[in-house]
């Protein structure tokens, strides 16, 4: 058993009280209400007759998930307890090892509104998060990456489901691979929605998609204003009894034989696709039939996240003394993902590039670089190629296939760009195993 909690790590929510009000619109179809602290109290307390809604409306707004962290001060006194030693070793897993965090971190760039005052700006979250990580080298955490694509009113709370009608997709992890020498091996989808344009954009570049909330029973999404119909979180046709599988090439919820692996990730404490005591121990169960089982459980940073934790090793021990002879350990991601490749797969050597740039050649060629697979292989077509100009524009680009599939190049010419306006190329690629590489050029001369 490999349990990944994996954190849509988004920085500050504020919510207002006319946002909470908006947000029963947005989620139960509940208008019409003033929105004022004694109609919120009556809400809670289950005094408003919603006819079949009353109940679900009662338990999200007297749950912990009425309460968002709006500010960094808030989220910080949050994860001072909540990675604090004494949370994390509540319960041990099989290894000794405390609980870890896969912390999932997306920009808010782009937007037009802020109601809920975001945390506006590349880097922010991320380097929030990547400073948490190495103050503490010894809970294992990792960063990862998150995304929301751009709603049709640009407003920062809101999450669309196209990838590629705007650039900030490209614009954020260009920045990510230049700016931090990062790039993503694994990936959750903003309000877990994918569609085929995000599905053939991950097939490229991300192995790892731990983004599957499919559960048996789809009443509580059907009931959902927000998920009916297909919309956000539409995993109805995606196996619910934790197999990890490649997606099939048309649709990302049905195996088959494309390249990553997308893995399941419930909810907890949450109003959809909720973990629960049942859930566990099927997860246990299948390990105990021999497979390798990766649990993924699901949070948001802006909400309190010691309850979740907490509940999670509630399910745990009771799990763990029905089933003792099952091992389980408390991984990133990466980790538990490579549990579940093929034999042929875990076996190779590590991925290794190199980037070389080669001068204009007067009438033979103009500048390039090339790109070559040292060792091991590239996850997807090509790596990813990202450059700085030196107007500070990021620019990612496709990149020129040689016919041994393990050497690309980029040429700077009239059809790109020209070298004497790049201040910086560099790529960035994984290897099915998780490995990343990312390699930088700065041009010195111009």
């Amino acid at each position: 058993m490999h349990i990944v909690h994996a954190i849509d790590t988004e920085g500050p929510l504020y919510e207002s009280i006319e946002a909470k009000f908006e947000r029963l619109g947005d989620l139960f179809g509940v208008t019409g209400i003033e929105p004022t602290p004694s109609n919120l109290r009556r809400l809670q307390d289950g005094a408003v007759d919603l006819g079949e809604r009353t109940a679900a409306v009662r338990e999200m707004l007297r749950s912990h998930r009425a309460n968002t962290l709006g500010t960094w001060t808030e989220i910080d006194q949050m994860l001072e307890v909540a990675c604090s030693r004494e949370l994390r070793f509540q319960l041990p897993d099989s290894a000794g090892n405390g609980w870890t965090y896969s912390w999932f971190c997306m920009d808010h760039v782009g937007f037009l509104e802020n109601p809920r005052k975001r945390d506006i700006g590349h880097h922010n979250i991320h380097d929030h998060y990547s400073a948490l990580v190495r103050r503490q080298p010894w809970a294992r955490d990792t960063v990862e990456f998150h995304f929301h694509p751009m709603s049709t009113y640009r407003d920062a709370h809101r999450c669309a489901t196209h990838y590629l009608r705007s650039d900030e997709l490209y614009q954020i992890l260009c920045r990510r691979v230049i700016d931090r020498g990062f790039f993503p091996a694994a990936y959750r989808a903003g309000f877990q929605a994918e569609r085929p344009d995000s599905h053939w954009f991950l097939e490229q570049f991300i192995p790892y998609d731990i983004s599957n909330m499919a559960t048996a029973d789809t009443a509580d999404i059907d009931a959902s204003i927000d998920f009916r119909n297909g919309r956000s979180g539409n995993w109805r046709k995606a196996p619910h009894d934790w197999s990890v599988y490649h997606p099939s090439h048309d649709d990302y919820q049905v195996p088959g034989a494309c390249r990553r692996l997308i893995g399941r990730a419930l909810n907890l404490n949450s109003r959809v696709a909720r973990m629960t005591q049942m859930e566990m121990e099927i997860a246990f169960e299948r390990a105990r039939q021999g497979d390798q089982v990766v649990l993924g459980l699901c949070s948001h940073d802006w909400r309190d996240l010691v309850p979740e934790v907490e509940a999670a090793f509630g399910f745990l021990r009771v799990a763990a003394q029905k089933y003792p002879e099952i091992p389980f350990f408390y991984s990133s991601c990466r980790d538990a993902f490579r549990t579940q490749l093929a034999p042929e797969q875990a076996e190779q050597p590590p991925l290794a590039m190199s980037l070389n740039f080669r001068p204009e050649q007067p009438g033979k060629d103009v500048s390039y670089v090339e790109i070559v697979t040292e060792q091991g292989s590239v996850f997807g077509p090509q790596p990813f190629l990202a450059i700085k100009t030196r107007s500070r524009r990021y620019i990612h680009d496709n990149l020129d296939f040689d016919s041994s599939g393990r050497i690309w190049y980029y040429a700077f010419h009239g059809d790109t760009l020209p070298w004497e306006d790049v201040e910086t190329i560099a790529v960035a690629a994984n290897d099915v195993l998780g490995n990343t590489v990312v390699l930088r050029y700065d041009n010195l001369v111009g």
